[in-house]
């Protein structure tokens, strides 16, 4: 519903309504405009926030422009009851309405049809096509960003002189308010008009298309990873940026949706956006020899068609969960896991996915969580509660949210010696179940409310000075990053213009990628280190809270297994009480985990293995467990996965070189057989065997 602001906007606004249909027919011209000026700055309010009720409004059948027609008919009425009937500015204010809806027509088609034509059949970054094909400059942004909102509040000219001519009984002012908002309308209509036609819109499809088979054949990409999903699913392809910009080969990144690459984090590496199958199935990518794949889905069948491209499986997360053992994989060249348990998973399985095409590869992504070392003398121990979310089903194995989030939480607060907890939730908590919601809520007031408490007791000890230099700190990193990022990066951008400027500074980006790392080490000592926190939001990231934890509690999911790689304590939540051992004959990543019971009785395991790691008895086994989920330290994963990417490449080069060769036979057998006398056969080795020789 949007917040409490927004809802009590849409209210006024709705109740604003019934208010103007009673000031017409008391009448009263001052009730009127104060009626008006409610509806027109609710409006205004709920249209800058981009509330959702707007779009609620719409699907009852009271969009925008239904609540400016009914306020423009209930202003004639208000004339009608006011005896105005046979004035002139009666016939003018109708007149003038009916103008400006004509007008509507003509602006809402030239909005569309800019839009349309500066759409492009692909959009990229970090592409040059610059240098190849024209591409204008978008309209100014005023013309267009909520434009029709612009042009129907265009009347307010209208009928403010109106109500100021009924008020003061002179028609002149009436008038001019109307010649200002026909005026005003028609003057928008024609300065939309040059961009529709021209230099002022980008080529065709076809010219586009060509200039990116021109780019392509002169970069020459090699390894392609291709994503395809709803925007929501970004990161899953955002977890791969830093992967592929350490690829050895050349690396090129193919998406499928608009709505991803606005939401794709910054990267150097090349990206295209490739909406339309035929467009992707029809573009030059005869140097690519392998393609990795970050998650299953139907899209996928248009490069997996490809047969000069070996097709790889890696995921987009390393968990015991069935999305991590799917059939579909089978379809794959390849199905590349951590370790030698995905391995295993697959066999269990029994899926279809052979075990000669499964490759050890490591998990790149991991090599920013550092290895635990104790806990810091002098510090107390932080305890990271991160469980994930609900998921689709009403499972009471998906999330301790529900029946255990609240015990965890206080048992952590009251613990004794005490620890610090911080509590990041998945970010999909509570988007389907309002009880997760709801549970969500409870756990995020309970460690606020044990956070102030803390703060109130004298045992703790505050570095004021300290927390307000890193806090000045912060707000200089972030003064900086805001500049470097721009002002909202390629989100609500024109996408021709996006494309045509997407190319990334470099200096620019690895300065960002410096600042981040120095915001997360400030925004750590921006607080007491024994100050319980909610952390929400992207920043800080969930490998930073690892490296700040000493231990953590968390669900079945990939969390568990990356956390492995610091080689601390964890805790795992039993919420379908399968009982310890089934729990861990279930999921190999809890095998060396404290198995928590829904009351989470069992978390003083996990705290005595923190505050004394020389007593801790699951050590030994987490370090056999970490090597057997994410495999060896050594060689680092980076290079284990390049590895990987040059032999597949070797096994596509030579099936390539092969086809060819077989191809080169036949064709020369054929050549043979169309030159032979007539007659005379001719043999596979190419000689005749004599028939028909005299």
């Amino acid at each position: 519903m949007g917040s409490a602001a927004e809802l009590a906007a849409a209210v006024l606004m709705v109740a604003g309504f019934p208010a103007l249909m009673l000031a017409a027919l008391v009448p009263s011209v001052p009730a009127f405009a104060a009626a008006a000026a409610v509806t027109y700055l609710a409006d205004h309010y709920l249209h800058r926030k981009g509330s959702y009720l707007i779009n609620r409004l719409g699907k009852v059948r009271a969009g925008l422009s239904i609540r400016f027609l009914i306020r423009q008919l209930l202003l004639v009425l208000l004339l009608a009851r006011l005896s105005l009937a046979d004035n002139l500015i009666y016939y003018g204010a109708i007149a003038c309405f009916i103008a400006f809806y004509g007008l509507q027509a003509p602006h809402g088609a030239l909005v569309q049809l800019i839009r349309n034509r500066r759409r492009m059949p692909v959009a990229t970054r970090n592409v040059d096509l610059k240098s190849r094909i024209r591409i204008p400059d978008a309209p100014p942004r005023r013309l267009l960003h909520r434009s029709a909102e612009k042009m129907l509040h265009l009347d307010l000219f209208a009928v403010v002189g109106v109500l100021l001519a009924a008020q003061v009984k002179s028609a002149l002012i009436g008038f001019i308010g109307i010649g200002l908002t026909v005026a005003l309308a028609t003057l928008y209509v024609l300065t939309l008009m040059p961009y529709v036609r021209g230099r002022k819109i980008p080529p065709n499809a076809e010219r586009v298309l060509a200039a990116v088979d021109d780019w392509l054949g002169e970069y020459k990409p090699e390894t392609v990873l291709y994503f395809s999903g709803s925007k929501d699913s970004a990161y899953q392809v955002n977890m791969w940026l830093d992967t592929m910009e350490n690829l050895d080969s050349k690396p090129l990144i193919i998406l499928r949706e608009r709505a991803i690459l606005n939401n794709l984090a910054p990267t150097t590496v090349p990206v295209i956006c490739v909406p339309g199958g035929v467009h992707l199935m029809n573009m030059d990518l005869s140097t690519v020899r392998v393609a990795l794949y970050a998650a299953n889905v139907g899209k996928n069948i248009h490069m997996l068609r490809v047969p000069t491209i070996k097709h790889v499986f890696i995921g987009h997360g390393d968990s015991d969960k069935l999305a991590s053992v799917n059939p579909f994989s089978k379809v794959y060249d390849e199905v590349w896991t951590a370790g030698r348990a995905g391995r295993d998973r697959y066999a269990i399985a029994d899926v279809g996915v052979r075990d000669d095409d499964i490759v050890e590869v490591g998990r790149p992504q991991l090599a920013p969580i550092q290895t635990w070392q104790g806990v810091p003398e002098g510090r107390i121990p932080t305890v990271l509660y991160a469980p994930t979310w609900e998921g689709w089903d009403d499972n009471p194995g998906n999330t301790s949210i529900l029946l255990a989030g609240e015990n965890i939480v206080r048992r952590l607060i009251t613990a004794d010696p005490p620890v610090r907890v911080l509590y990041k939730p998945h970010p999909f908590t509570g988007t389907r179940s309002k009880e997760a919601k709801a549970a969500h809520q409870r756990i995020t007031a309970l460690v606020r409310k044990a956070a102030a408490e803390r703060a109130a007791d004298s045992r703790f000890a505050t570095d004021s000075a300290a927390q307000a230099q890193a806090k000045a700190e912060l707000a200089r990193i972030e003064a900086r990053i805001a500049q470097l990022a721009g002002t909202g990066g390629d989100k609500g951008r024109d996408e021709a213009e996006a494309t045509r400027d997407g190319q990334v500074d470099v200096a620019r980006h690895e300065e960002v990628a410096r600042l981040r790392a120095e915001w997360n080490e400030a925004y750590w000592r921006s607080f007491p280190a024994w100050e319980h926190r909610v952390i929400t939001g992207s920043e800080p990231r969930l490998y930073d809270c690892f490296n700040v934890s000493d231990a953590m509690v968390s669900d079945i999911s990939s969390v568990v297994s990356d956390f492995i790689a610091s080689g601390k304590p964890y805790a795992v939540t039993d919420s379908a009480e399968l009982g310890a051992e089934e729990f861990k004959r279930n999921n190999t990543a809890v095998r060396a985990a404290v198995i928590l019971s829904n009351s989470a009785a069992e978390l003083g395991e996990l705290l005595g293995a923190v505050r004394d790691p020389a007593a801790d008895p699951l050590a030994e086994d987490r370090k056999e467990l970490k090597q057997y989920l994410l495999g060896p330290d050594e060689p680092a994963s980076i290079d284990q996965f390049n590895t990987a990417v040059a032999n597949l490449a070797i096994k596509a080069e030579t099936r390539n070189v092969g086809q060819e060769s077989r191809i080169a036979a036949a064709t020369a057998d054929a050549e043979k057989l169309a030159n032979a006398v007539p007659g005379q056969r001719v043999s596979s080795a190419g000689d005749t065997d004599g028939v028909g020789t005299g």
